[in-house]
């Protein structure tokens, strides 16, 4: 199996399982981290299994699990993991609240508690972050998650991770929007 199509079916079941917890649209925010463990040999049965591991205010990260089962013995082995976060939108496609995770078991009791450990250093090592922080306080607005921001004329800006100065070359883009 080509690693882009099982990239392809974990962003789906992700997506699924995103959007089941949250009652939401949900899009993709990051690919965290991808593991090719094992590969999948031609005719085997694949199953992937999302769960999400822990939500925050309005993103969840999915851990995504890949087992392939081997048709004449039955033996099953997990070949793939992923970590993909997802991001839930509502109206004007604006993040949006999502249910908290309640963690029973002690697979999920760690990977809930890995998750928070994950999102502290991911935000830590973002160079969006800093540059959103600088950039949040010149405009005095918010900046979503792919570094844009509607400051109060409506125009979109675009933060480039580099700069703490926004750049409003996305005319093109406010136009779209101005239609929608």
């Amino acid at each position: 199996l080509m690693g882009g199509r099982l990239l392809h079916w974990m962003d789906i079941v992700a997506a699924v399982t995103a959007q089941r917890h949250s009652g939401r649209t949900c899009v993709t925010a990051s690919v965290n981290n991808v593991s090719f463990g094992h590969p999948i040999p031609q005719a085997s049965i694949v199953t992937l299994e999302a769960n999400i591991s822990r939500s925050f205010n309005s993103s969840m990260e999915v851990i995504i699990d890949v087992w392939t089962e081997d048709m004449q013995s039955g033996i099953k082995t997990k070949c793939n993991e992923a970590i993909y976060t997802f991001v839930a939108v509502g109206n004007m496609n604006k993040p949006t609240a999502v249910p908290d995770v309640m963690p029973e078991t002690k697979k999920e009791k760690e990977r809930f508690d890995a998750a928070l450990r994950r999102r502290q250093l991911s935000l830590r090592d973002n160079p969006f972050t800093q540059a959103g922080l600088d950039a949040e306080k010149q405009l005095g607005t918010k900046i979503n998650m792919s570094g844009y921001v509607l400051d109060d004329s409506q125009h979109y800006h675009f933060v480039h991770p580099n700069s703490t100065m926004s750049v409003n070359y996305f005319q093109m883009f406010n136009q779209v929007l101005d239609q929608m």
